[in-house]
């Protein structure tokens, strides 16, 4: 009996050590959408990254590398650092990207094992993403790059360069590392709203992410034999059950641990837990990073600890990292900025306001429009031909990138004008995006506002228009597409007069817009099933195919076109302004410190403004009602026929 005692002792000893050596654990940081936030924000002028409490910025590299490091000190446990794409595209930095690749530098000085790649990575071209990969590689390295996503087409030259970057940097489908025992399988992805917003990647394409999911999930589980497997993917989360993709992901592909989440720029303080899947996203611009703590034990993935860590003023910035940002700044100014006799840090204007984008009428939308406006104007406009003066822009939320704050001076930089509007590339290959113009009637205008009333409430607030030259008012609970019930064209200085949106006034009117605005404008009708087409147009009324050809040329006397870039009309649009504070800047007018009018919905069930001045989809509405109503008056009479019938059957049979 002793000596089984002391069998069983041995024997629970072994067992719970080896049960307790089973369980590893691993350490996860992981950031997301940093947009090349190198410079904690808004205002820039206030970033103090050395100084702890010394402001109320946002963000900051130096400050993410700061949290990294602590965190491999924290743990005792192996740590991951880890990004889910669109790294860059969003602030002045990314000018430089295909000569300096800024971004992929300063995450490999950071620490970060393994990055994928999102749709704004895409921005440039494949070729730009080439020059970008291959400088990164030649100026100081980069992490891993993993992602299985692209497909090459091999009868159009245009992305043969990318497909040598990808080779020559070894961009992966997926990697594994070993940390701390645990085999690690991690892929990159990218989802299928990230894609179809990627309008620069053709002739690149994107496979579908569930389908190269569940191959990369067999790899690495069956040929790879790895304990955990990892997938960062740039496809986002919802609220909206069918379109919060990573969901769909872990519920339809089985295998994957943990969804390193990109693209939807949402903060989840706590992790999503699908099935045994763990989903984290961490907001956007490095405004927070995620810590999430997890344990292994070869066959099942647990959950410990997650916390977003708010990277501010709390947190001492990393030394060499901003010294390298610092340094960056500098080839910014040299390189870039010089030519337009501007500088990073100068103060371009002065603001005791914040101007915030929102999915409704905003002073910075406003100010932006009038820019584009203002912008056109002053380069390509004849005051003896008012027809050559652009009368309407819109803009896009989606592209407007950043608010406007005013901080504790007050003081706007150039660095803080540039992020509100950072995006594109023209087609003379310089970065920005160019504006262009074309004529439409005025029954298109209101088509292209039923985008603000109509499609914007279901596709997202990033299809949320903001308007110069018109102001207009619309009936949300009218039938969709057709909601507009009275639009006005002008301005706040010249008064505004009633314009005639009806089929008979064929009257052209100059509208202008970046081109990937334009892009959408020209396409929204296959999406409303051609109740909404806008066919661009010349001067003359000739439909335009190629919008390339609309843009806007700043210098007629010199070969080509020397394209209006938008980032700079919005900077010079506020240099124009007077100086009104004694600070010897310009002062955002008071014209901005609030709504103007140019949206206004009048929410109303009243019949008679459900159908006032009906357009083609309520015509459409009142006809199949007026089919059911005919439709439910036919069956009463029949049923009131058939039961006279059966009555009248019934008392001949008493006669009989």
């Amino acid at each position: 009996m002793k000596l089984l005692r002391i069998v069983i002792i041995f024997a629970a000893v072994f067992i719970s050590t080896n049960l307790l050596a089973a369980e590893k654990l691993l350490t996860i940081v992981h950031t997301n959408d940093l947009h090349s936030h190198l410079q904690g924000f808004s205002p820039e002028i206030d970033y103090r990254p050395f100084d702890a409490g010394a402001d109320k910025t946002l963000g900051g590299w130096s400050r993410i590398a700061t949290v990294i490091k602590n965190t491999k000190k924290e743990r005792k446990n192996p740590v991951l650092i880890l990004d889910a794409g669109d790294y860059t595209m969003g602030s002045l930095f990314h000018m430089l990207a295909r000569e300096e690749a800024f971004e992929l530098r300063l995450l490999k000085a950071m620490g970060y094992d393994a990055v994928t790649l999102g749709n704004h990575e895409f921005d440039l071209k494949p070729a730009g993403l080439a020059r970008i990969l291959k400088a990164a590689k030649t100026k100081g390295g980069m992490p891993q790059i993993v992602f299985a996503s692209a497909v090459f087409d091999k009868k159009d030259a245009a992305d043969d360069s990318l497909v040598e970057a990808f080779r020559e940097v070894d961009v992966k489908n997926y990697t594994v590392l070993v940390r701390g025992g645990i085999k690690i399988g991690i892929f990159g992805i990218m989802g299928k709203d990230a894609a179809a917003v990627a309008p620069f990647a053709v002739p690149v394409t994107f496979r579908d992410p569930l389908e190269v999911s569940r191959e990369m999930v067999s790899i690495l589980r069956e040929k790879e034999k790895v304990d955990i497997v990892i997938c960062l993917s740039h496809s986002g989360l919802s609220s909206i059950p069918d379109k919060s993709e990573d969901e769909i992901l872990a519920r339809k592909v089985k295998g994957i641990d943990i969804i390193i989440s990109g693209h939807t720029h949402d903060l989840h303080k706590t992790p999503v837990q699908t099935g045994s899947t763990i989903i984290v996203h961490a907001w956007v611009y490095g405004k927070h990073v995620g810590v999430l703590d997890i344990s292994c034990d070869g066959r099942k993935v647990t959950l410990k600890s997650y916390k977003t860590v708010p990277i501010n003023s709390a947190i001492k910035g990393d030394a060499v990292i901003q010294q390298t940002i610092e340094g960056f700044k500098q080839k910014i100014n040299k390189q870039f900025l010089a030519r337009y006799g501007l500088k990073y840090d100068q103060t371009v204007a002065q603001t005791n306001r914040d101007l915030i984008i929102a999915a409704e009428e905003s002073p910075l939308g406003n100010m932006i429009t009038d820019s584009i406006r203002w912008y056109i104007n002053k380069y390509d406009s004849n005051k003896n031909d008012p027809s050559s003066r652009v009368a309407v822009a819109v803009e896009s939320n989606g592209v407007i990138r950043d608010s406007l704050l005013a901080g504790k001076t007050g003081r706007i930089t150039v660095g803080d004008l540039f992020r509100t509007i950072p995006l594109g590339i023209g087609s003379d290959d310089t970065l920005g995006y160019p504006l262009i113009t074309f004529y439409l009637y005025g029954y298109e205008l209101k088509r292209a506002l039923e985008i603000l009333t109509s499609v914007q409430p279901l596709k997202g607030e990033n299809y949320f228009l903001q308007i110069s030259g018109l102001r207009f008012t619309y009936n949300p609970h009218r039938v969709i597409f057709d909601r507009v019930i009275n639009i006005e064209m002008g301005s706040e200085e010249e008064g505004y007069k009633p314009l005639n949106y009806s089929n008979s006034n064929l009257q052209l009117y100059r509208v202008a817009a970046n081109i990937y605005n334009a892009t959408f404008l020209k396409v929204v009708g296959n999406y409303t099933y051609h109740l909404l087409d806008i066919a661009p147009k010349d001067k003359k009324g000739n439909p335009v195919k190629r919008l390339s050809t609309l843009r806007v040329d700043a210098d007629k006397s010199k070969p080509g076109i020397q394209e209006l870039k938008e980032w700079q009309g919005v900077i010079d649009y506020v240099q124009s302004f007077k100086e009104t504070q004694g600070h010897g800047v310009a002062h955002l007018p008071e014209k901005y410190k609030g709504k103007l009018g140019r949206i206004v919905a009048q929410p109303s069930w009243s019949p008679l403004q459900l159908i006032y001045r009906p357009a083609l989809p309520t015509i459409l509405a009142l006809v199949f009602i007026g089919f059911i109503f005919c439709g439910i008056i036919l069956s009463i009479t029949l049923i009131i026929s058939r039961k006279n019938g059966k009555r009248r059957r019934r008392r001949s049979k008493v006669i009989l």
